[in-house]
């Protein structure tokens, strides 16, 4: 290879060339966006249909098969999840991975405009959202405070500050929560209406036509044109009340005659506390590819300028603020690489000298900082996923340089000239190193080209480790070999370090004999390792398997789900006995509290709960000291919310990782109704005798129980009256209905709704004062042509790929493996008696993993087969890229060894790491059987040159082995749950390859590779034939 020699003697262009590089690393340091985790993308959409007054049955029928069928024509779907509930349906649509986000959004868009004609002319709203986290995870969480405010006042103050902050560059959107809107009610007087035999239908139309806003046109006088205005909309409430509902004989009935008319707030379906306290929270969403240090900046500056204006009786305070996470755990891990740093530099200052360490040392900011240039210009940003790649690159980047300076050094003491010494040592190993480098490379991209969630999550980690790897390659080759030249000059007959010395003796004392041991005895000792193997392999079971952990946070959600059919009230009263007892644990330092609906999304994995009346939302916050105390805490709160009646209590624990519906979830799958509900009840109880499962969650475990109005046909059509102006008479008494728009003078838009009057809950005594018309204006009794009846029906009803399916899902105790649990959860369901047309699937944690390990593992054996071509192409043979292989069997002995002793499950991230061993613990083999090959082309017999590249590439290897722990180990140590199984995992597998390595790789090289086989290599002719014999390693190297 010619770069090391081209490198040196055009040094001046060479140290240019990395000065540039490495200026555009350290300028993208500073300018690349900031964010704590990566932005998942998925390319999928979901469709929201709001339907007042349908059952779940008829929005099924009317709704959602119809959105299905149209959306099932649509190619590359993944997934295809719908659910029916009273006035409301969702169908939610994922595609395959890699598919374009923007175009499938756009096909679900346009498929649902092409069948709106298809759906009920009635339908109130269809709003269809693609997914996209930086839509809906804030950044920050604003609460706006008061006792003595009302709503109003509380509402002014939130809309201002929403105006201020979109106005800040970098802030996607801004929105309130929990603010109840207004209205302009209309509160019929029903028993007015029926004795002055006035039906609904009557005032609804005096309503509409005097709101009507017709163009008068417009009309020529003389040389001008002029408008022609009408009477136009409503200008003031007083022009409602005022509206005539009926004139006869000289006298009119005003709306204000039978309804009195007013601003309110509508119904109270979502209200929210902090700390108690009746609050409205103001939110923002981050753009993408930006710094979210730079735009909570200004959003501080911002929120201090409004807090010095305030009225006095608003307080403000902050509920989250992601930048203090992010500058936490970015900082962490930058911690983490400098520590990486300094034991890197430790171990290689104790064995190879100060000034080789420093020639090493200078491979590292320069590596890394083109690494991140690249990264930069790949779009990605720093984030958890980048940083712990820069970690991972920081032990394997500097192993090139430490082989280069090493046998550089080495040239030296052996008398070569130190421009010849930097050329002919660079060179004996160029072909090695590259190899080794397209190794780990090789190992990393089966993690790149994961096709799914997983993967897109992860994906900045491995591309970092690529080139950063890439980066540390080029510096080796090139700048490494120039700095020896110029930096060894004093150590050309200076003693060997004291660390060097020790290696050199353990060599001596110990290796040498072990190795002549084996050497000596193949068969035991190949015997002892497949062994140790196999044994090995038993250990699995016993470590478990998880996909991803805890994120570790000072906080958590409370979610409280009642039956449904619950009104508000109750679930508030639930949501003050949660808050009391939160109040009482010294452990929590704020909580935010919303009935109806859940918090606004702080956390990308935690989605929003849907708006409900039996549901509430508590958001915890812990001080940041009592994260050590959470679990016990956790379990205090489970066991003093777990027994109130009719009351579901779950505490959620965030999790790293794409979302998953629950760790379990179990899929019931058939047609009939009834025969569903009986089978979801005895999986919810075989669930429930589950040791460890807990949190258990059946959808259809308290049907809802409605009032059914049955119409009889027959004396409807004798009386002549029309079964949907009957439908639609009872929805407005009942619900209410939007009549018309009104705006005021500012230019606020409000409802016009006509409703029943102003604190009065609809009762079934209401239906007997309705009054219906008829096609001959008659007013009918609605009581004549309607029964009424209690019915129970499911609560919502949902679909999976068009089939009715419904979840049962449950979380896992702490300590509990969820593979462990779902494994016994499903081998009682493989014994049920299924009904013919009745299954069940998996999905939650287990689905999710095995779609991400299992794309993965064939990627793992398309990249080991890649590198095996490399390994063939160097080796110029199938035998020895075989010989080379037995260090991963060696590595994973050490993994599961790694695994167990900490206490780690086998999760996402250690299967991460496995897959990263396969790339990295070949190396060493790499060297060994290379260097092997060399001597042995040198003249040396088989034997003896399998000893002295044993004892000469001992150091080496042992260095680079060290250097990657170091690297990794103060991640590994302080990175929790998420990073210490991979860290283990690559640690472990080090360790146990690299004792193995140097004693089973010689013995299946003597083992399976003949003298005459060697001979036959050669005369077909290697491209590196004769290097040490043509002066550019030189004899001397042999003589050693």
């Amino acid at each position: 290879m010619r770069l090391p020699r081209l490198a040196i003697e055009n040094f001046q262009f060479t140290l240019i060339f990395f000065v540039l590089l490495t200026l555009t690393g350290f300028m993208s340091l500073f300018t690349m966006p900031r964010s704590e985790d990566p932005q998942v993308a998925n390319p999928g959409a979901s469709v929201v249909v709001v339907y007042p007054g349908t059952n779940p049955e008829d929005m099924e029928r009317l709704v959602v098969s119809p959105i299905e069928d149209a959306l099932n024509e649509l190619d590359d779907i993944k997934k295809l999840i719908s659910s029916a509930e009273n006035d409301l349906a969702m169908i939610t649509i994922e595609f395959t991975f890699g598919e374009d986000p923007d175009e499938k959004y756009s096909d679900v868009v346009q498929k649902i405009n092409s069948m709106r004609n298809d759906l009920p002319d009635d339908i109130l709203s269809i709003d269809i959202n693609k997914f996209s986290l930086s839509d809906f995870v804030n950044i920050f969480q604003i609460a706006l405070i008061s006792d003595s405010s009302d709503y109003a006042a509380l509402d002014r103050e939130a809309t201002f500050l929403q105006g201020e902050l979109e106005k800040i560059n970098g802030i996607k959107k801004s929105e309130i929560f929990a603010n109840p809107e207004r209205e302009v009610r209309i509160s019929v007087n029903l028993q007015k209406l029926a004795s002055m035999n006035i039906s609904l239908n009557e005032v609804i139309g005096s309503v509409q036509s005097s709101n009507a806003n017709i163009p008068g046109g417009n009309i020529d006088i003389g040389s001008r044109r002029f408008n022609i205005t009408t009477s136009g909309p409503y200008q003031s409430l007083e022009e409602i009340r005022h509206t005539i509902v009926r004139s006869s004989n000289h006298h009119l009935v005003y709306l204000k005659d039978v309804a009195d008319v007013n601003f309110a707030y509508k119904e109270m379906s979502h209200f929210a506390r902090f700390k108690g306290k009746t609050a409205i929270f103001v939110t923002g969403t981050q753009k993408e590819k930006t710094n979210i240090f730079n735009i909570m900046g200004k959003v501080h500056q911002t929120v201090h300028s409004y807090m010095e204006n305030k009225p006095q009786n608003i307080e403000l305070s902050w509920v989250f603020d992601q930048s203090n996470s992010v500058s936490q755990r970015v900082n962490s891990f930058f911690l983490n690489l400098l520590q990486g740093i300094v034991l890197v530099g430790l171990v290689m200052m104790l064995v190879l000298g100060v000034r080789a360490s420093l020639i090493v040392m200078i491979v590292i900011p320069i590596s890394l900082l083109i690494g991140i240039g690249a990264l930069d210009f790949s779009r990605f940003g720093i984030q958890q996923m980048s940083i712990t790649g820069l970690v991972i690159a920081l032990g394997l980047l500097v192993d090139n340089a430490i082989v280069v300076t090493e046998n550089v050094s080495r040239f030296t003491k052996l008398g070569y000239a130190f421009k010849d010494a930097a050329i002919a040592g660079t060179q004996q190993i160029s072909w090695a190193i590259v190899s080794s480098t397209a190794t780990t490379i090789l190992a990393f991209l089966p993690i790149i080209f994961m096709q799914d969630t997983s993967g897109d999550f992860i994906r900045s980690m491995p591309l970092t480790v690529v080139y950063t790897l890439i980066a540390s390659l080029l510096v080796s080759l090139s700048l490494t070999p120039f700095m020896a030249s110029r930096f060894l000059k004093k150590n050309i007959h200076a003693r060997s370090t004291r660390g060097q010395t020790l290696i050199e003796m353990f060599v001596r004392k110990v290796y040498n004999g072990q190795l002549n041991f084996a050497l000596s005895h193949p068969k035991v000792t190949l015997f002892a390792a497949a062994f140790v193997f196999v044994a090995s392999l038993a250990l699995f079971p016993l470590i478990g398997v998880s996909f991803f952990p805890k994120a570790e946070k000072a906080q958590f959600m409370i979610n409280i789900s009642l039956p449904k059919g619950t009104n508000i009230d109750k679930t508030d009263e639930i949501a003050w006995m949660v808050e009391n007892k939160l109040s009482e644990k010294p452990q929590v330092k704020h909580f935010t509290s919303n009935i109806g609906k859940g918090n606004p999304v702080v956390y990308y994995n935690i989605l929003m709960m849907s708006q409900a009346t039996n549901k509430a939302q508590l958001y915890v916050t812990l001080h940041d000291e009592a994260l050590d105390e959470m679990d016990g805490l956790l379990a205090d709160l489970r066991e003093e919310f777990g027994n109130i009646p009719n009351t579901r209590i779950e505490i959620k624990e965030f999790t790293q990782g794409p979302p998953v519906e629950a760790p379990i979830a179990i899929r019931v799958i058939g047609d009939q109704l009834v025969i569903l509900e009986e089978i979801v009840g005895e999986v919810e109880g075989l669930m429930m005798n589950t040791p460890g499962v807990i949190n258990v969650y059946n959808p259809l475990a308290t049907p809802k129980t409605e009032l059914h109005v049955k119409i009889n046909r027959e004396k409807a059509g004798m009386l002549g009256l029309n079964l949907a102006d009957i439908d639609r008479t009872v929805r407005m008494s009942i619900a209410g209905l939007i009549l018309a728009k009104y705006r005021d003078a500012i230019g606020d838009e409000y409802d016009i709704v006509l409703r029943l009057p102003a604190g009065s809950e609809p009762q079934v005594d209401d239906l007997d004062r309705i009054y219906l018309t008829s096609a001959t204006g008659a007013q009918v009794p609605l009581r004549l042509v309607a029964n009424l009846s209690f019915q129970t029906r499911p609560a919502m009803i949902s679909h999976y790929a068009k089939d009715r399916a419904f979840v049962v899902t449950a979380d896992v105790a702490t300590g509990m493996s969820v593979d462990e649990a779902t494994r016994a959860i499903m081998a009682e369901l493989d014994h049920y008696d299924w009904p013919k047309g009745y299954r069940y699937s998996v999905g939650g944690e287990l689905e999710s993993r095995e779609e991400s390990f299992g794309g993965m593992v064939q990627a793992i054996l398309i990249a080991m087969i890649a590198i095996f071509g490399v390994l063939v192409l160097q080796f110029r043979s199938f035998t020895q890229p075989l010989i080379v292989f037995t260090a991963i069997p060696l590595a994973i002995i050490g993994s599961l060894w790694a695994l167990l002793i900490t206490g780690n499950n086998f999760s996402f991230t250690a299967f991460v790491g496995l897959t990263s061993l396969v790339g990295i613990v070949v190396n060493n083999s790499i060297i060994l059987v290379d260097y092997t090959n060399q001597l042995r082309r040198a003249g040396w017999e088989q034997l003896e040159a399998l000893k002295e590249a044993g004892q000469t590439r001992f150091l080496p290897i042992i260095l680079t082995t060290g250097t990657t722990i170091g690297g990794l180990l103060p991640l590994t140590l302080q990175g929790g749950t998420m990073w210490a199984p991979m860290g283990w995992t690559i640690i472990g597998g080090l360790i146990a390859s690299t004792i193995l390595t140097l004693l089973v790789v010689p013995v299946l090289y003597n083992f399976y590779t003949s003298e005459k086989a060697f001979e036959n290599e050669l005369t077909e002719g290697d491209s590196e034939k004769g290097l040490l014999e043509s002066g550019d390693s030189g004899g001397p190297a042999l003589a050693s």
